[in-house]
């Protein structure tokens, strides 16, 4: 989930021994994620995805991290009121899932948080539809290559503006748009913390990066123009010109050896 409003100021570093509850909340978080986008298919109303996400996370003795979730953006004091987001097509972030069909031809982006021993984890994928354009193909293979691109940048010593300017030129370089309202965040025993993370910046700017920081990297990328505005469902976010868009994002750890991917099988 992303979000502009942060629970503390300070990044907080993690002990060895939270950065392996937080592995393991990440390896549970990714297991579900995987069952949930499984079960995607043409004629599936989106609210299934969600009771499947809320009985998976039940049977690990997880909560959900985004459900009750209050002062995020857009919430403006409301709670939001899913575990899992659920955006199709031109759909960006925090779309609540309802009675909506999938159809052929659609993309969807899940992002799903949880809250395991005391540690959140969180990520998003974007997932095919059946057999979609090719335009949303190079989108989604664009913005998750930019994950990638922008994790190899997170080791101690460089800046989060490296990480930011790996993630931009990849996108921009393929000749899609880098989403500036939204970005990455800190995490721990809070949802959202410090540092906030965009996807657009310049080399060597920014926080640099210490052994011992846990954060969550998110690159969104948009077809057409990054500006965004309200979704109907007065929760979520979409882009303003109808485009469509993608969204990947993993939960990652700074350690000795360099970063570590949780919220990975």
């Amino acid at each position: 989930m992303t979000d502009i409003q942060f629970e503390k100021k300070l990044i907080t570093i993690k002990t060895s021994e939270e950065i392996e509850i937080m592995r393991e909340a990440g390896k549970i978080l990714a297991g579900i994620m995987a069952e949930v986008s499984a079960k995607i298919k043409p004629g599936i109303a989106t609210e299934y995805l969600e009771e499947a996400a809320l009985a998976l996370i039940s049977k690990h003795k997880a909560k959900p991290s985004f459900k009750g979730y209050k002062g995020g953006a857009g919430l403006a004091g409301k709670l939001f009121p899913s575990a899992l987001c659920v955006s199709i097509n031109e759909e960006l972030v925090h779309c609540v899932p309802s009675e909506r069909v999938l159809k052929e031809g659609d993309i969807v982006s899940l992002d799903l948080g949880i809250f395991y021993n005391g540690f959140h984890s969180d990520m998003a994928i974007t997932v095919l539809v059946g057999k979609v354009s090719l335009e949303a193909q190079r989108l989604i293979v664009a913005t998750k290559k930019a994950l990638k691109r922008g994790i190899s940048k997170a080791r101690a010593g460089n800046t989060f503006g490296d990480i930011a300017n790996a993630v931009q030129r990849h996108i921009e370089g393929q000749g899609f748009t880098v989403i500036k309202e939204f970005c990455g965040h800190g995490i721990g025993r809070n949802l959202h913390e410090e540092p906030q993370i965009p996807n657009y910046g310049k080399r060597g700017e920014g926080e640099r990066i210490k052994e011992g920081m846990v954060f969550c990297l998110e690159p969104m990328a948009a077809i057409g123009d990054w500006k965004t505005k309200k979704a109907k469902d007065d929760f979520g976010f979409q882009m303003a010109d109808n485009s469509l868009c993608a969204h990947f994002e993993h939960t990652i750890a700074i350690t000795k050896i360099g970063f570590h991917i949780l919220t990975e099988l």
